[in-house]
């Protein structure tokens, strides 16, 4: 698993570049991310981009330490955890189609809102990554591979998990910046159904494709 003849900043270079594919590409993290941007306004969205960040970190310790190893080796501990991510991405769904169904006023001077404070938002974005098996698998299969030689595993780790969460962060920026022209028409009444709607249309597929893989 170790390359001998691979420098820390090949290392470094070789997994930031596969990162920055990764990041850009559209999944469950960006959909989480905007929805909170449309619906709640940057300060959610941050929020959640920072728990996510967290999410990162943590598999990227867990795998560099081999704890990850235990949803590969486990079929059971793997399936209780994919699983867990199920349920969780349906609960998401089912609040933003509820949500989407009732029509709730995005107005953070309504009591009964449908926006999630800064810290729901963490804990959503953060939960978002740990129970999502894709991720474990993806950092014990791929950050092996960059961990050069001579170098503590753990610390590694969590170099490369950083670099993953910052790059994870600008991009984040980049669509929270990006919604913001259309969050005055998003978060009326019709423009927020349509938020919530898409949101939870995809939540739902996530949890069905995390459900029936095999």
């Amino acid at each position: 698993l170790y390359d001998a003849a691979m420098t820390l900043a090949q290392a470094v270079l070789g997994f930031a570049l596969l990162a920055a594919v990764l990041t850009i590409t559209p999944g469950l993290d960006t959909v989480f991310v905007l929805r909170q941007a449309l619906r709640g306004g940057p300060r959610p969205a941050f929020a959640a981009a920072a728990g996510i960040g967290l999410g990162v970190v943590f598999w990227g310790v867990a795998a560099a330490a081999g704890v990850a190893a235990l949803f590969v080796a486990s079929q059971v501990a793997y399936n209780v955890l994919r699983w867990a991510g199920v349920a969780f991405l349906l609960y998401l769904a089912f609040s933003y189609l509820r949500s989407a169904w009732r029509g709730d006023s995005p107005s953070l001077d309504v009591a009964d809102t449908p926006v999630d404070k800064p810290g729901e938002a963490f804990i959503k974005g953060l939960l978002t990554d740990l129970l999502n098996p894709k991720i474990a698998v993806f950092y014990l299969s791929v950050l092996p591979l960059f961990l050069p030689a001579g170098y503590p595993p753990a610390a590694i780790g969590v170099l490369l998990a950083l670099i993953h969460g910052a790059m994870g962060m600008t991009w984040f920026t980049v669509v929270i910046l990006a919604s913001r022209p259309m969050r005055r028409y998003l978060t009326s009444r019709r423009g927020g159904r349509i938020v919530d709607a898409t949101a939870g249309v995809a939540m739902t597929g996530f949890a069905a494709v995390l459900g029936f893989e095999r």
